[in-house]
């Protein structure tokens, strides 16, 4: 079996999507369409496929991103997706040799991370990815409970057209500079979510949009959602579904929930993908109207640029420390750098000192911003202590006072 590895061509996307959807065991209703809408928004420089003969039997593409990191700096990162390898060809190393490609490309475009969203969780630590952010589901009783407190602002319902989209992302754009973990939105992305661009992949979104203003008139907040309905015994008991909800301030924050949970006909809401540190609970009168489930993985994290990943960002206190990182990407199979870490910044450069640590890279991913104890994290593979307390010391600067969150999937 000979494998060649390179960029697809505009006239090779529609082979690369059937193999995509054959290995995901999906089948569109009309892939023409599909290839039609992804070739005006896919940059094939990024766009990676193993070829056989000519044909595609595994797919690996990427997106240009940002990624906030503790201390509200932002990095530069590739957002992987769409990774397949046919049932035909498994077990013949293509999936490592489509990373090796694209994580070598992302390198020369001076990306820091690698980010995505793995489909069955044992894959991606064998590339240097570490599950670094959960998420989790949040549901509300809203019959059970009510709110602390008293609206500080006001909503309002707003159409789903140009002028809410700028709005949301005017929103978004404030608070996922202020939220380590969350990533930047591809612009066409905006235009899906409200439904104002066709979509060929499946349903498109029918839901409504609330903003939040504050006692200044300013929109500071916005909830999208969904409809389910359903009555029992001729009682309402329909549910929404909470596609997305973001605000700059606390009492945005409560304001919103606060309105949604008391929408007429509704008995239950649902919010997928939120933070498990989620504050709902503590706006409620009845805390246990609040249930967290679907506890997991979210976002994974693949340090690409280990010394200016942690340069970027801030750190619990003052600190010097070699770690000695296992990176089979890196010349030798091993980098050693020096961090010198405070809650103000961070200076991180190579170094030839002796280490006081050795991590694995993916264990170092996990910790980065925060979400896994650099403890726990490195359980799989092992860490060697050279000083003694280096493990306990590199944990606590590490930590941060929140939990990091991504809400954008991709």
């Amino acid at each position: 079996m000979t494998i060649e590895i390179r960029t697809v061509r505009p006239d090779e996307l529609r082979t690369y999507l059937d193999t995509a959807l054959t290995a995901f065991l999906e089948r569109p209703a009309d892939l023409d369409a599909i290839v039609a809408d992804v070739a005006g928004m896919w940059d094939l420089r990024r766009t990676w496929a193993a070829f056989e003969d000519g044909r595609p039997c595994g797919t690996f593409r990427s997106w240009s991103t940002e990624l906030t990191v503790p201390g509200g700096r932002t990095v530069p990162g590739a957002a992987v997706a769409g990774v397949t390898v046919l049932p035909t060809h498994r077990r013949h190393g293509i999936l490592r040799d489509m990373v090796g490609a694209e994580h070598a490309a992302a390198r020369e475009r001076g990306e820091v991370v690698g980010l995505l969203y793995a489909s069955e969780y044992p894959i991606y630590g064998r590339f240097g990815y570490g599950m670094a952010v959960r998420q989790a589901t949040w549901t509300l009783d809203t019959r059970t409970t009510a709110f602390h407190g008293e609206p500080a602002g006001t909503v309002e319902l707003a159409a789903p057209d140009d002028t809410t989209r700028d709005a949301l992302i005017g929103v978004f754009e404030a608070w996922r500079r202020m939220q380590p973990g969350e990533i930047r939105r591809r612009d066409f992305s905006w235009d899906f979510d409200l439904a104002l661009r066709p979509e060929p992949w499946g349903d498109a979104w029918k839901g409504f949009v609330a903003l939040h203003r504050d006692p200044n008139g300013a929109v500071d907040g916005y909830a999208r959602y969904s409809p389910e309905s359903h009555w029992e015994r001729r009682q309402p008991r329909s549910r929404l579904r909470i596609d997305e909800l973001h605000a700059l301030t606390d009492a945005a924050y409560a304001d919103l929930w606060r309105f949604l949970a008391t929408v007429d006909l509704v008995a239950t809401l649902r919010a997928e993908r939120r933070s498990p540190s989620e504050r709902l609970p503590w706006l409620l009168t009845n805390a246990r109207a609040a249930a967290v489930e679907d506890v997991g993985d979210g976002l994974w994290v693949r340090l690409l640029d280990v010394p200016g990943a942690l340069a970027a960002r801030t750190y619990a206190g003052e600190g010097r420390i070699v770690l000695e990182v296992i990176d089979p990407e890196v010349a030798g199979g091993r980098l050693r750098v020096a961090l010198d870490a405070s809650p103000d910044g961070a200076r991180c450069t190579p170094t030839a000192d002796a280490p006081d640590l050795t991590v694995r890279v993916d264990a170092l991913g996990a910790a980065y911003l925060g979400g896994a104890r650099l403890r726990d994290a490195i359980r799989a593979g092992g860490a060697e202590e050279h000083r003694a307390g280096a493990l306990a010391h590199v944990d606590r600067l590490f930590r941060t006072p929140d939990e990091p969150w991504c809400s954008t999937f991709f």
